[in-house]
Parts: structure tokens; C-alpha cells; sequence
């Protein structure tokens, strides 16, 4: 392989489509543990008297700061340890804490639960990058986590649906229950249907031997500049995409007056179904071109987020609801590209024994920054221009919120200068 492109060949490995099949469908409840309490916010709101800043806290960095932080180890431990069972164990551990989130009396107990959940998920992304890795060789790299990171518009979609339906018939506690119970039995099914691969087999590539150090692995990290500058735009584009998540549905909400029934299928549709579409085709797009040019990686981003700004400015502007949802076609469509680009670098920038922990560094800043600021962020300015009088105070905060959008850009860009020699630092 050249520094400049993929290599044409790939082996097959026998039984990997199963095994994406089941981390996909293991990351799909990731997000359904998730998205339930998106869904269900403004009931909950109502139900314990929150502001916008507190559902901030809620969503973001009370979830975050334990999802993130406990990745770093989770991840150091995945690099040396079976990541099959550190997955199924996780997997376990947030479907319980998801179910409990039913029988929270107070705030403050729903915040402590949901604090269980982050510490769950923190074992769930970098071990299943790193199996996805060694499954599939850098030229179909992108496409096999592009059907992965379907696990985020699948999770949305069943999400919001099952929480908006059940809410409806029983109320928002049975809605938890019903999203929790489920993903105890998937653990079974991680832990027994799967199997461990070999490290470094998609990659013809033997292993590197023991895993290095912390410190060596981060000096090395740090020596690769396009990992860092793809950091960075992709941290930007997190902290707005995770602001346009949590408040999207109560933006309709409140502005047409829905109820959350209402807008639980179509968005659903919109975020997950046309989301995990648009992960599939321009991961697939994005191994085509990066097999003549692997810049396209970083690039590609930049495209999408500079596409998505204008359509997401005229869905918080729009005059109703139908045409709401018709702006909102093109951001979700290209709305999880930024997530699979960026765990597909994660993978080629550092060497095998790295994986784990470069997809969980990613995933630290993306989640501490990302989705534990972007709901703060954006909760805090609406709750600033509620107490100033402002008309529809939510709708002003997320257009603020797009500029962190536009800064990506830059980002990615520079990231493209550095791209196709580090992809070669790491395969030496």
C-alpha cells in the first residue's frame, strides 16, 4: 500500500457479517437507552418542574463525564483483554440502569441513575471498533463502521418511537422499562454468539505483541497531527449535533404544539432511518474516493457540515411543522458521517494494539465535549433568552449553536494535509 491509497484486495473472513450484525444491533440499544429519555423529556420536564439548563445536565455532562472518563480504561483494558466480554458486560450494565430510570422519584435520582448508564456505555463503542477493525481491511473499513454507526439512526428511530408510543399508553416510566429489559437478554447474546477475532487479521498484519504503554500510546497520538486536527472538527460538529438531538423534539414541541406522540415516528424517521441511510451510502462513498485519495476521509466531513448548515437554519426558521421536517431531510441524512469517518481514522492512524484506546480517546472528547457541552450549551442559552424576553428562546440557542459547524470546517481541512502520512506512520 502506498501512502496515497487503499490497497485493492481484501480478504474475507468467514462469519464477520454476524458479527457486525450483533455489535450494530448491540450499538442500536446503546442509543435506544439513549434517545427514550430525548423522547420523553418534556413530560419529564413538566413531571419534575426542570429548567432547560437542568435537561442540559441531564443529558449531557452528568451522562458524559462517566461515559467518557471510564472509556479510557475500559479501552486500555480492551487493547489487552477480551473485548467480546467486556462488550457483553457493558451491554448488561446499562439495560439495568436504563430499567431503573422507570422508578426515579426525584431529579436527582433520575441523574444519578442516568450517571449509571454512562458508566455502562463507556464499554461499548472502542472493544466493537476494534473488533470491526480487524474484520474488515481499510478499503471496506469505512462502509463495515458506516453500517455500524447505523446503531445511532436505528437506536433513534426505535427510540423515540417505542418511548412516544409507550408514553402515550402507559406513561414515561413503563417506557424505560421497555427499553431496559431487552438488552439483558442481547448480553447473553454477545457473550455466547461471538466470537473473539484475531488482531490485525483484516490487515494482514501480525500483531504488534504486548500493548504499549499509556504514555506511548498518547506520544504517538500526539506525534499524528491529522488525527488531531479530525479531533477537533469532529469535536465541533458533535457539540452541535448533539444540541440539535436532545432539543429538536422539544423545539417542535414547543413551537407547533405537539405532543410527544406526535412527533416520536417522524422523527424517528428523519434522525434514525434517513440517518443510518445516509451513514451506509456515504461510507461507502467515502471508501470509493479514498481509494484514490485517503484525504477524502477528513474531507468528506468537512462537505457534509458545510452542506448541513443552511438546511438546519431554515428547519429552525420554518413557518410549520411540515415544512420542518422537509429542511430537516438533508441534516439528517449526512448527520452521522462525522461519527463512522472518525472511528474509521481512529483505526488506520495508530497501530493494532492502539485501536481500543484511540477510538476511546476519540470518543472521551467527542462525549465530555460533545454531548456533555452541546445540551448544556444550548440549554443554558435558551434559559438566557427565556429571561430575556425573546421569542421562541429555544430556537434562537440551536442557531447559535450552528457556528460550531462552521468552525469544523477548518478543522477538517487542515486534517487533509497531514492524512496520508500518518496513515503510513502507522502501518510501519
Amino acid at each position: 500500500m502506498t501512502p496515497n491509497t487503499l490497497p485493492a484486495a481484501a480478504p474475507k473472513i468467514p462469519g464477520r457479517a454476524w458479527v457486525l450484525a450483533v455489535l450494530t444491533l448491540t450499538y442500536t440499544f446503546n442509543h435506544v437507552d439513549r434517545q427514550i429519555l430525548v423522547i420523553l423529556l418534556e413530560p419529564l420536564k413538566n413531571h419534575f418542574q426542570m429548567t432547560d439548563g437542568q435537561i442540559g445536565w441531564l443529558t449531557g455532562l452528568a451522562f458524559a463525564a462517566f461515559y467518557a472518563t471510564l472509556g479510557i480504561p475500559v479501552a486500555l483494558w480492551a487493547d489487552r483483554g477480551n473485548r467480546r466480554n467486556i462488550i457483553a458486560l457493558a451491554l448488561g450494565v446499562w439495560s439495568l440502569m436504563t430499567a431503573l430510570s422507570g422508578v426515579a422519584q426525584t431529579y436527582w435520582q433520575l441523574l444519578l441513575v442516568r450517571m449509571g448508564v454512562g458508566v455502562g456505555e463507556a464499554g461499548g463503542t472502542p472493544p466493537a471498533t476494534s473488533m470491526i477493525a480487524d474484520l474488515y481491511p481499510p478499503q471496506e473499513r469505512a462502509t463495515a463502521l458506516g453500517i455500524y454507526t447505523c446503531g445511532i439512526g436505528f437506536g433513534i428511530l426505535a427510540g423515540f418511537a417505542l418511548g412516544g408510543y409507550v408514553y402515550e399508553l402507559y406513561g414515561w416510566r413503563a417506557a424505560f422499562f421497555i427499553a431496559g429489559v431487552p438488552g439483558l437478554l442481547l448480553a447473553l447474546l454477545v457473550r455466547f454468539g461471538v466470537r473473539e477475532p484475531v488482531r490485525g487479521l483484516a490487515d494482514q498484519r501480525t500483531d504488534d505483541g504486548p500493548a504499549p504503554t499509556l504514555g506511548e500510546t498518547m506520544k504517538f497520538l500526539l506525534g499524528q497531527t491529522s488525527y488531531l486536527w479530525l479531533l477537533a472538527g469532529c469535536l465541533l460538529i458533535c457539540i452541535s449535533a448533539n444540541a440539535f438531538l436532545v432539543f429538536t423534539s422539544s423545539h417542535l414541541q414547543r413551537t407547533y404544539a405537539l405532543t410527544p406522540g406526535q412527533v416520536a415516528l417522524p422523527l424517528g424517521l428523519l434522525i434514525g432511518g434517513v440517518g443510518s441511510l445516509g451513514a451506509v451510502i456515504l461510507g461507502r462513498v467515502c471508501d470509493t474516493l479514498s481509494k484514490r485519495d485517503m484525504r477524502w476521509r477528513p474531507a468528506i466531513i468537512a462537505l457534509c457540515a458545510a452542506v448541513a448548515i443552511p438546511f438546519a437554519w431554515m428547519f429552525l426558521r420554518a413557518p410549520n411543522v411540515e415544512l420542518a421536517y422537509a429542511w430537516n431531510l438533508v441534516p439528517s441524512f449526512i448527520g452521522l458521517i462525522y461519527a463512522s469517518v472518525a472511528y474509521t481514522a481512529s483505526q488506520e492512524l495508530v497501530k493494532l494494539r492502539m485501536r481500543s484506546f484511540a477510538s476511546a480517546f476519540m470518543l472521551f472528547c467527542l462525549t465530555l465535549i460533545g454531548i456533555g457541552c452541546g445540551p448544556l450549551i444550548a440549554g443554558l442559552l435558551s434559559d438566557h433568552f427565556t429571561s430575556t424576553g425573546a421569542a421562541q428562546p429555544l430556537a434562537r440557542a440551536l442557531e447559535i449553536i450552528l457556528l460550531f459547524n462552521a468552525a469544523s470546517i477548518v478543522c477538517l481541512l487542515m486534517s487533509t494535509r497531514h492524512y496520508r502520512r500518518d496513515v503510513a506512520r502507522a502501518a510501519e
